[in-house]
């Protein structure tokens, strides 16, 4: 089930970072917010085989 949070002391500089990104992928600002979220703290898909492939390349 969905639900809120609310950040407070954002620094500019990421508040910034993050709206120039939300731009650039034609998101809110919330959007955006959650994929940097779930691409930090959700599992890659990726098996790690493939991810150890990538790094030697």
């Amino acid at each position: 089930m969905p639900t809120s949070l609310t950040l407070k002391n954002i620094p500019d500089a990421v508040y910034e970072r993050l709206k120039a990104a939300a731009e650039l992928h034609r998101r809110s600002l919330n959007s955006e917010a959650i994929v940097c979220l779930e691409s930090v703290l959700l599992p890659s898909r990726v098996a790690p085989s493939e991810r150890l492939a990538r790094a030697r390349e």
